[in-house]
């Protein structure tokens, strides 16, 4: 369970990181498309990063219930 998980996580810090780059570049370009689009991607980027740190949080809980197991 903790295998897949893992990948969940990484693919959510990859995506963290596009949509955090393109956020950026949109910034760095402004005009149109960084006020239409700007506020969302950093908005998105909250959430897709958020994710990432639940699934975290839960895959270091597994881990510690797995390795002193429930009594």
């Amino acid at each position: 369970m903790t295998g897949v998980l893992n990948i969940v996580v990484i693919v959510l810090l990859a995506a963290t990181v596009v949509v955090l780059a393109l956020g950026l570049f949109s910034m760095l370009k402004g005009g149109a498309f960084n006020a239409r689009y700007g506020n969302r991607l950093m908005r998105l980027r909250v959430a897709v990063q958020g994710l990432a740190v639940v699934l975290m949080a839960v895959a270091v809980l597994l881990l510690a219930y797995k390795h002193f197991g429930a009594d």
